[in-house]
């Protein structure tokens, strides 16, 4: 993408001021509690802080993205730790997801140590079809080649759902290359929910319109519908959520209102 002509001073604080006016009419974005930093570089709007969940931080971008006058967004937003991990823990948490997920059977396994690669497993499988994984200060970076989107998007939230990734960045190629549409969001973003133990998917509808990903049905509790939001928050691609999902009058028999941890292969 190109860029305009290097901003003035004045003109690079109004646009500061204009994205932090839209933040503050964002009902989802909390500056008070969650302080984002806004400046420019290069001409490009730089991003920065904590903030409480992906639905926040990819609100944040598209509203920063949408401004007028903007050429460019640099996204350096970080996750609030739900729980405090070290990137030793991060990285054997992600190994294991990898390990036990049925779709990566046939892929081979690297993580990235200091000063090391592990290779965690060799597939048998298709040569081409690898996953690289490396840790640093809470943010897992995934490289390598899978065969299809979905992978690309499993793995991808594979890593988000370990309580201490503060972000992802997913840099996998798909080969041989695939053409992304709303039916594929769609579909990553059902697998996901049958991958969530905290998720009965057979009551929930999801459909997807210009990777805004609408959800329907019904839930047991209030947390779950949320974290359910979260999960299609966490696709890669979806730029938006719309939550229709409806509360349950009653919790049906055998249902848990616990769902204050995750548990996908670690508790």
């Amino acid at each position: 993408m190109g860029y305009a002509p290097a901003m003035n001073m004045e003109t690079e604080a109004n646009l500061a001021k204009r994205i932090r006016a839209a933040f503050e009419h964002e009902s989802r974005i909390n500056l008070h509690r969650h302080p984002i930093r806004i400046s420019v570089e290069d001409d490009a709007v730089v991003l920065e802080g904590e903030v409480e969940n992906i639905a926040v931080k990819k609100t944040a971008l598209q509203i920063a993205a949408g401004t007028p006058g903007v050429t460019g967004v640099v996204d350096r937003l970080r996750i609030a730790r739900s729980t405090s991990m070290t990137d030793a823990e991060i990285r054997d948490h992600l190994r294991n997801a990898l390990l036990q997920e049925p779709a990566f059977r046939d892929v081979t396994l690297l993580v990235q140590s200091p000063g090391r690669r592990e290779s965690i497993r060799k597939a048998q499988g298709e040569p081409y079809a690898f996953i690289d994984a490396a840790v640093d200060d809470g943010v897992v970076t995934l490289n390598g080649q899978l065969p299809s989107l979905s992978h690309k998007r499993l793995a991808g939230v594979l890593a988000w759902w370990i309580p201490g990734t503060r972000d992802v960045v997913n840099g996998m190629e798909v080969v041989p290359d695939q053409v992304d549409n709303d039916d594929e969001i769609t579909d990553a973003v059902r697998l996901v929910l049958e991958k969530d133990r905290l998720v009965d998917e057979t009551e929930i509808r999801a459909h997807t319109r210009n990777r805004v990903v609408t959800l329907e049905g019904l839930v047991p509790n209030d947390r779950v519908r949320e974290m359910t939001e979260l999960d299609a928050w966490l696709v890669f691609g979806v730029d938006g959520v719309v939550n229709r999902l409806e509360v349950q009058a009653t919790a049906p028999p055998g249902s848990s209102g616990d769902v204050s941890r995750r548990v996908h292969g670690f508790s």
